[in-house]
């Protein structure tokens, strides 16, 4: 997981850099004047301000489909050159908050801050700073890359040679330069995922929403999204992250919010949210003979979960204690033919905070050992 980066102070779209107004409206002063010394704090203080204040502020945020709750007082920020994760099971409201934020539904209650406009009310001046990849990819398969990518800076309101820039930078990011004028419908799904990601990026938002961008994608498409998605993050864009990927959370993002029927089960830092569910290590030997009963009676630190047999599951206080389960093992006359150290998972988190897996495919080992 990585820390933020600073965010530059330019306001994106508005070709004037806050700190090159400063200057000029110095310059314009006397030389060595109190008004320059002032200006040039204001500018300082709303540079710091715009990397501390939430670039996303979402506050008691909730949403009915008549009778169905898909989102229940919902409240958390994401900052500026921040990718926060926003990890949940299929129905767990993550579309609908997304939709919200990109200005496609509207709030029943609670309120939304985007970029510092307030939503629904400032939805077009969202729309201008903010960037949206949807989940299902929104290319024409009988354009090229290049046709598409034009078509969409000239819908997010690039024109000249501004479209030329965005294409080529979007291209790059994505490591498509090489395809560029092959038509969409030749490409792979791999590819149209990261073309579906250069799409949302052309007018360089300052806040992007992304809604599982990797789903079904090529090893190769998603290490080349994962790239790109992190070094928008470090140029300063803050960045929400909608997967039901735990290894994508952990990679990715500095903070994860576990969302679940409609309610933040929890959230912060991976490590956070496992220190919250007071999770430990659990170690699996797998031996030779079968171990007794209570080979590990005297053993301090240790709770076997499946002890007996030759595929025992013990959880440990912390690793410390593993060479005295080694010897104990030992003592017991069984031979360790393997040794794995199972460290608790964000699966493991979501299940004994809410009981269910995160993924209906998914056995966490909080349940299977």
């Amino acid at each position: 997981m990585r820390e933020p980066a600073p965010r530059s102070s330019r306001v994106r779209g508005s070709g004037t850099s806050s700190r090159g107004r400063a200057t000029t409206r110095c310059r314009a002063s006397r030389p060595g004047g109190s008004a320059c010394a002032v200006l040039w704090t204001r500018h300082v203080v709303a540079s710091i301000l715009s990397v501390v204040e939430g670039q996303i502020a979402v506050e008691g945020v909730a949403k009915r489909y008549g009778s169905r709750v898909a989102l229940a007082g919902v409240t958390f920020d994401v900052h500026a050159g921040e990718i926060v994760g926003l990890l949940g099971p299929n129905g767990a409201g993550k579309s609908t908050l997304l939709s919200i934020l990109a200005t496609l539904l509207v709030a029943d209650a609670g309120t939304a801050t985007v970029a510092g406009h307030r939503l629904p009310a400032a939805s077009h001046a969202v729309r201008r700073v903010l960037g949206l990849v949807p989940q299902q990819t929104a290319v024409y398969p009988a354009l090229t890359a290049v046709e598409n990518l034009r078509f969409f800076a000239r819908m997010q309101g690039l024109g000249g040679t501004a479209v030329a820039a965005a294409v080529e930078r979007a291209l790059t990011l994505i490591g498509l330069e090489g395809r560029a004028g092959e038509p969409v419908k030749r490409f792979s799904g791999g590819m149209r995922r990261r073309l579906n990601l250069a799409c949302g990026i052309l007018h360089e938002p300052r806040v992007l929403l992304l809604d599982e961008p990797t789903v079904g994608v090529d090893p190769q498409s998603r290490e080349r999204i994962f790239a790109a998605v992190d070094g928008l993050a470090r140029s300063g864009t803050a960045i929400l992250y909608s997967t039901h990927d735990m290894e994508e959370a952990e990679r990715l993002a500095r903070r994860i919010v576990l969302l679940d029927r409609g309610r933040i089960a929890a959230a912060g830092t991976a490590a956070e949210l496992v220190a919250s569910a007071r999770l430990t290590p659990r170690l699996r030997l797998r031996t030779a003979r079968a171990l007794p009963e209570r080979w590990l009676a005297d053993v301090a630190g240790v709770r076997a979960l499946d002890g007996a047999g030759t595929d025992a599951v013990v959880e440990v206080a912390d690793t410390t204690v593993v060479p005295a389960v080694l010897r104990a093992a030992a003592a017991a006359g069984a031979d360790v033919r393997e040794l794995v150290l199972q460290r608790p998972s964000l699966a493991d988190v979501f299940f004994t905070l809410t009981g269910h897996a995160l993924r209906d495919d998914e056995s966490p080992a909080a349940a299977a050992g």
